[in-house]
């Protein structure tokens, strides 16, 4: 009787090969994405930066610009600097909107980053650019969403380009390839009072 199993088993994956190779086969557009990571679950950095991640793996140069962290030490510009020659990695913000309560330094410090972003994009030595927390920035009208949308539309066909932050705008989500929502099920930070902790957020 497992003999059997096995066999049916073994005839079922073949047939789910089949099909998944006639559905690849029918895949032949390369093109440069848009992808944007939103929602209020935890992980849309840190997706992010796994994409960085394989991108260095494959000897590609990526561009890196932090529209909020800035202020603290974190693990992934500890590791993308070494790397010098393949990640420019870039913490532009001055903390969190409530940490500055200066909205006149919060869009000055928003425009400087968006500018390097803007660069990275433009650069054809930047095979992905990741412009992290450009969401929230979007959300607090630090930058004109309009000027945003024609840069990334604009861009380059060949170039990745990953958007994250919570809140993204419905404009956005529709310019883009690939969008993700991380939907919140569970969060320690909430539940059990556990604070933030290096490695894990940071």
């Amino acid at each position: 009787m497992a003999e059997r199993t096995d066999e049916q088993h073994a005839q079922k994956m073949k047939k789910k090969q089949a099909a998944h190779d006639r559905i690849v086969a029918g895949k032949t557009v390369e093109k440069g994405l848009l992808i944007v990571h939103t929602g209020k679950g935890k992980g849309k950095t840190t997706a992010a930066l796994g994409m960085v991640v394989r991108a260095i793996g494959h000897g590609r140069k990526v561009g890196v610009v932090q529209f909020v962290k800035g202020a603290m030490e974190t693990g992934e510009k500890a590791v993308f600097d070494r790397f010098p020659d393949q990640v420019e990695f870039m913490a532009m913000g001055d903390g969190f909107t409530w940490d500055t309560q200066n909205r006149a330094q919060d869009i000055a410090s928003a425009r400087k980053a968006w500018d390097q972003v803007k660069r990275m994009i433009a650069d054809p030595a930047y095979h992905l650019v990741l412009a992290d927390e450009l969401n929230i920035v979007l959300r607090y009208d630090y930058l004109p969403l309009d000027e945003v949308l024609a840069v990334l539309k604009a861009k380059p066909e060949m170039k990745h380009v990953i958007v994250t932050g919570r809140n993204a705008p419905e404009a956005l989500v529709e310019a883009a390839d690939l969008a993700t929502e991380m939907t919140l099920v569970k969060h320690p930070f909430r539940e059990q009072g556990v604070k933030a902790q290096p490695g894990i957020e940071f």
